[in-house]
């Protein structure tokens, strides 16, 4: 039996210009996965995160990065339960917010909106790396040219950056399975390798224990991050109260598979378990095949980070165009922010605000001294979004419900509280000032204009 929308729409919508009717759903469940895929990234994952794990890890690498998949499940859970019970592009903090309250909510926006500035160019910095095999580059250049790169492609219409990211991503994906089947057909050792594994101390093999798998742990369940740009989403995905968990769960499986599949791979494959610690996987794949086969792989990563900088500035964009939409800054920079392209429908000065500063960041500054801050602040986050999925349920819900609610909420609490116990005081110490920093604007300047700033929008019609 088809079900008929008693929603009428107004004739006259069609017939507005993109920047009075808003952001327009036009995304169905393959495009969202595609770009929410893009921005996990798994061959960046793969070549840049994992080579941290394996010189620890070992050969017991898999079980971390499968206890790790295990937490982001749970992670997923809650962006699909809030997600698409707020479908609004608001992401987290709009989550939080019709959750645990308007000031909760505005630190959550706080947090998030260090990480978007952060980030990209974090991630933009490697470029150079991964093409020094084919040409030597400056790094502060190649980094903000990759964030510019990003930023243009970024405002064009979101049908259009899904076309563009799948594209990369199909180059990212042939390089890792390269990597897998050089692997596989090299294996060295069986597959119990994997079940009866050794970490590595110091380059030399010992036991693997849970204290060792809890010491990668931490890393572990941020290798596949970038799962909840579905959320981000969800005001242009199609039936987003239904399509929004299948793109966090279907971009969360695909990723985690294109990380984990080669890292089984190189265990098996890799000459002996102590060269785990030392190599890196153009050596791997070098002495698999050539040094032209590993050249590619390199290529095959510097494409890697640019999907993954195009998706981050398209979502970034549509965080800041929701705050400006929500009403959080004064009146002509809410106006400013809100302006979407006549053609392209995407909010092109929101975008520039939270881009731009990214390229400048990465040509100026040793923005990678700052990747602790961001781990605390991803896992305050996320910490704030499991306790949120475990109020949820007091009111309305007409979303996608997770399965034996709440232990996943309560999982991820303690795992994200773990990894916050590990972190240094430095980096906490830093977190709490922007805890304090959002405070002082809502004091000052967000609660006594409460009933018109900050309304942030739920989407309720959707």
């Amino acid at each position: 039996m088809t079900t008929v929308s008693t929603h009428l729409a107004d004739p006259a919508d069609h017939a507005r210009a993109p920047q009075d009717r808003g952001l327009q759903p036009v995304l169905g469940v393959v495009g969202a996965v595609l770009l929410t895929i893009s921005c996990i990234t798994p061959a960046s994952s793969l070549f840049i995160i994992v080579p941290t794990l394996l010189a620890s890890q070992g050969s017991g690498v898999v079980l971390t990065l499968l206890a790790g998949v295990g937490v982001s499940l749970c992670v997923g859970a809650c962006y699909a339960e809030l997600g698409t019970r707020t479908p609004s592009s608001g992401g987290e903090y709009a989550m939080v917010t019709h959750t645990l309250g308007r000031r909760v909510g505005w630190i959550t926006f706080v947090l998030t909106a260090a990480l978007l500035v952060v980030i990209p160019p974090v991630i933009a910095l490697g470029t150079a790396d991964y093409l020094a095999p084919i040409v030597h580059l400056d790094r502060a250049a190649t980094g903000a040219f990759v964030m510019l790169l990003a930023t243009a492609t970024g405002v064009l219409d979101i049908k259009a950056n899904a076309v563009v990211t799948s594209c990369f991503l199909a180059v990212e994906t042939v390089a890792a399975a390269v990597v897998a089947y050089l692997g596989f057909s090299h294996a060295e050792r069986p597959v119990s390798t994997l079940v009866h594994p050794h970490a590595l101390d110091g380059g030399a093999l010992s036991p693997f224990t849970l204290g060792v798998l809890m010491s990668g742990l931490s890393v572990a369940m941020f290798v596949a991050n970038g799962f909840g740009t579905a959320s981000y989403l969800a005001e242009e995905i199609v039936e987003p109260r239904t399509n929004v968990a299948r793109a966090v769960f279907a971009s969360l499986l695909v990723g985690s598979s294109i990380i984990i599949v080669p890292t089984i791979a190189t265990v098996l494959g890799v000459g002996g378990l102590g060269d785990l610690g030392t190599g890196t996987f153009p050596d791997f794949v070098t002495a698999w095949s050539n040094e032209r086969v590993s050249a590619a792989i390199s290529v095959g990563i510097a494409v890697a980070i640019l999907n993954a900088v195009i998706v981050m500035v398209l979502q970034n964009g549509r965080v800041i165009y929701a705050s400006g939409r929500d009403q959080a800054w004064p009146a002509p920079v809410n106006r400013a922010l809100t302006r979407l392209h006549p053609r392209f429908g995407s909010p092109v000065l929101a975008t520039l605000v939270v881009a731009i500063p990214g390229a400048v960041l990465a040509y100026l500054v040793d923005i990678e001294s700052l990747l602790g801050v961001t781990a605390v602040i991803v896992s305050a986050v996320y910490l704030l979004l499991a306790v949120a999925a475990l109020t949820v349920r007091r009111g309305p819900h007409p979303g996608w419900r997770m399965p034996l609610w709440p232990l996943p909420s309560v999982l991820v609490i303690l795992a994200v509280g773990y990894a916050l116990l590990e972190s240094s005081s430095q980096d906490l110490l830093i977190t709490g000032g922007l805890v304090a920093a959002a405070l002082a604007y809502d004091v000052l300047y967000l609660r006594p204009r409460r009933e018109s700033r900050f309304l942030v929008d739920a989407k309720e019609d959707r």
